[in-house]
């Protein structure tokens, strides 16, 4: 390979021990308690990254979440801690806090002391090498923020998709990521090294990114916080796209305080992302969205129960939990209307009938086409550079095991045609009659959903969720509870999801079982 990938299982040890006492409070510590910790000259940005650094090196060859580390990260957190003292130890937001983001995101090589050098390759081989011309715009943001980059999460190659059969959590490059609360269990969605780091104190947060399920689903089942902002909301320039209507880019965190701290920094107008930020300003909320972390937040809402996405069976564990979480919230002040169902619900979950994947397999083509083409430097150039790569490293990115049939499949799309059009259009007036009508017909706030069970219903019509930890199965495996709305609803979704997490706590360290 022409770069060589600073790969955890290989890293040589570098870093000194913490002090037990310090360890046990950066475990679950939130942002706003390491702030106190930097405000009272109890911890720095350093010893939190090497705390950080040393238990990745640790937990990182079971259970495959790290891709690549930031080789700039201990000089990124020194000069946050100069600039704090410069500030007379104040800080707040990300300044001096490490973040992961999801292999796909790009991070551009700099000709200064931040320079990072890290790939960005979605997982894949075929990307090892290639070099970007610039900064993600969320990459940006966070920089400006003073969040120290510590590395690349790991994630299912190709955000899941390159194969119907490979597994979440895998890609050629780190290996099959792994749930740290059961080891056998699925990590779920595309962004799943993200949620795995954050779930087993690899990092505090972390960035994801979501096409479908990709944020919702990771967090639900390692008992975290997801947000999966309304489209545009967030700018996907310089992400390895599927596509431009519905990527997005949000944080996966422990809390929802800490989910809002990271929504805060990379919210907003990019004009390499135009068409789909322009609006964002409108839906940013004065002051931000931490004004919205309300105790009281359930308080006169209207939220919708969707029937048949809580339909079990005989899981009684999560029978019994959902209804003793309707009666908290309800306890809470939020009124719940029960029993409702989005009209054309079926044909919307199912991706064919909808018109979602005939969309998504031409615009995934043209537009992963249009990123490869702008790189400073690339071993590929195109999605059939890539599917020949496979072929000839097929050992390496287990085609014979997995496949890449959806990467065929999409590159005998011919651009946007005809049948797309209809399809998106189809998308478009299934929203506009499903979870649009009924929200208003119903004057609801929200909807409630178990897990990620509704996210195409938010991934065609672009619409937000959070995702908040709701308990364990039986097995250990978590599950979550997801709250989701209309264009623009995050402040109620926040105040909702905040809400319900003050009164229920349900996180648990993770427990590693087999």
């Amino acid at each position: 390979m022409a770069v060589k990938l600073i790969l955890l299982f290989q890293l040589p040890l570098l870093l000194l021990l913490i002090r037990h006492g310090t360890s046990n409070f950066i475990e679950e510590a939130t942002i706003d308690e390491i702030h106190m910790a930097f405000k009272e000259n109890n911890l720095t940005s350093r010893r939190l990254v090497e705390f950080y650094l040393e238990r990745i090196q640790t937990l990182n060859p079971q259970l495959r979440a790290v891709l690549e580390l930031n080789p700039q990260a201990l000089s990124q957190a020194d000069q946050a801690d100069k600039m704090r003292q410069a500030m007379g130890g104040s800080s707040s937001g990300l300044q001096g806090i490490p973040i992961l983001i999801k292999g796909n995101i790009a991070t551009a090589a700099r000709m200064n002391t931040t320079a990072d050098g890290m790939n960005t390759t979605a997982g894949s081989l075929a990307m090892v090498g290639s070099v970007v011309p610039r900064d993600a715009g969320v990459v940006e943001r966070l920089r400006r923020a003073g969040a120290v980059i510590l590395g690349k999460a790991s994630l299912s190659e190709w955000a899941q998709f390159r194969s119907v059969t490979a597994p979440s959590g895998w890609c050629a490059i780190s290996g099959q990521g792994k749930n740290p609360f059961v080891l056998s269990a699925d990590p779920c969605g595309s962004s799943s090294g993200s949620a795995i780091a954050v779930a087993a104190n690899l990092v505090m947060v972390s960035l994801g990114t979501e096409t479908d399920g990709s944020i919702l689903c990771p967090s639900s089942a390692n008992s975290l916080v997801g947000i999966k902002p309304t489209l545009g909301l967030t700018s996907r320039s310089g992400v390895i796209p599927i596509s431009p209507r519905q990527d997005t880019v949000g944080p996966i965190c422990r809390t929802v305080s800490d989910a809002v701290h990271v929504l805060d920094a990379i919210v907003g107008f990019d004009s390499r992302d135009a068409e789909a930020t322009r609006n964002a300003e409108e839906f940013i909320p004065p002051g931000g969205y931490r004004n919205f972390l309300k105790s009281n937040g359930l308080e006169g809402k209207r939220l919708g129960i969707l029937k048949n996405f809580f339909d079990f069976s005989n899981e009684t564990v999560r029978n019994k939990t959902f209804e003793e979480h309707f009666g908290t919230l309800r306890q809470r002040g939020a009124i719940l209307v029960d029993n409702l169902e989005i009209r054309n619900e079926t044909t919307i979950m199912n991706p064919s009938a909808s018109g979602e994947i005939t969309a998504l397999l031409a615009e995934f083509k043209l537009y992963l086409n249009v990123y490869l083409s702008e790189l400073v430097r690339s071993p590929v150039r195109s999605l059939a550079d890539i599917i020949a790569f496979n072929k000839n490293h097929s050992a390496q990115e287990k085609i014979d095991e997995f496949g890449q049939e959806i990467f065929l499949a999409s590159e005998l799309t011919n651009g946007f045609g005809e049948a797309e059009k209809l399809a998106v259009e189809n998308m478009e007036r299934l929203s506009k009659d499903g979870i649009e009508k009924l929200m208003k017909e119903k004057n609801l706030d929200a909807i409630i959903t178990p897990e990620a069970r509704a996210s195409p219903v938010f991934a065609i019509g672009g619409y937000p969720g959070i995702s908040v930890p709701a308990g364990y199965g039986k097995d250990g495996v978590p599950f979550g509870i997801c709250f989701g709305g209309l264009k623009g609803s995050e402040p109620k979704l926040i105040e909702i999801a905040y809400a319900f997490e003050q009164a229920t706590r349900i996180r648990t360290q993770p427990t590693f079982k087999p």
